[in-house]
């Protein structure tokens, strides 16, 4: 009888991997035991409540678009820097062209700086919307900061567009 061992010895190489399991039928369980479930319930922070009272609202209103307003006044500061360094860029990975892309960096930082400040108002719109109350001072405020962002792509797209010609 002429045996093919290529084919019986991966059929057999599983065996020896049963002697690990004493009891194939008894698996410990996957839930949580008492000592996680202390430790997971004391790592879980209260998610702080964004309701705010009207005059809080207004006040933390206020601070996001002076944020974001300032940001924007940083955009526009840098803002002709960059573009005369892109104007000046010359070839690509030419040290003009670096110092064009430095500038353009420096740019897009002032930017996410109003990103954030919008972020935060569309955490606070959202909240707002899911309580149910009235949003519309904060619609107002999301308008501005929305309006200086896009004012903000709208430069950046231009300039990249010049550097990467």
């Amino acid at each position: 009888m002429n045996v093919d061992m290529k084919r019986i010895i991966p059929a057999l190489m599983p065996l020896p991997l049963l002697a690990c399991a004493a009891d194939i039928t008894n698996y410990p369980s996957l839930a949580r035991r008492d000592a996680e479930k202390v430790v997971a319930a004391s790592q879980i922070a209260p998610t702080p409540s964004i309701s705010q009272t009207p005059s809080n609202l207004t006040a933390r209103l206020v601070a996001l678009v002076e944020n974001a307003r300032l940001a924007h006044q940083s955009f526009d500061s840098r803002k002709a820097k960059a573009e005369r360094a892109v104007v000046a860029s010359g070839n690509f990975g030419s040290e003009a062209w670096g110092s064009a892309s430095i500038a353009l960096a420096d740019l897009e930082s002032a930017r996410s700086d109003a990103m954030i400040a919008l972020a935060d108002l569309d955490e606070v719109y959202a909240k707002t919307r899911i309580d149910g109350a009235d949003a519309s001072p904060i619609i107002a405020a999301r308008n501005q900061v929305i309006a200086w962002v896009g004012e903000e792509d709208r430069v950046l797209a231009k300039l990249r567009s010049q550097l990467n010609r």
